[in-house]
């Protein structure tokens, strides 16, 4: 069964319906004010941050944590996963 994940959290689903059918708490605008996306991606064992370059196991975990060279700023973003 192929999973499908969100950009912004990491959190996978079976459909790419469901993916986008609901609120994501890590969305850019804010918890709640805009839907998943989806990563466009596959699934892999290492992920890495397109703007730091660090390397996850884990997607969920990446997207968790703040990316000290995020185009916002250090810290005033999230690591996110580059193809």
């Amino acid at each position: 069964m192929e999973k499908y994940y969100c950009e912004y959290c990491g959190t996978s689903f079976s459909s790419v319906r469901a993916l986008t059918a609901s609120s994501c708490f890590r969305h850019p605008d804010g918890p709640g004010k805009g839907k998943h996306k989806l990563y466009q991606g596959g699934e892999k064992s290492e992920y890495t941050c397109k703007y730091c370059g660090t390397k996850y196991r884990d997607l969920r975990a990446m997207t968790a944590g703040s990316c000290f060279r995020h185009p916002n700023g250090p810290g005033k973003g999230k690591h996110s996963p580059a193809l």
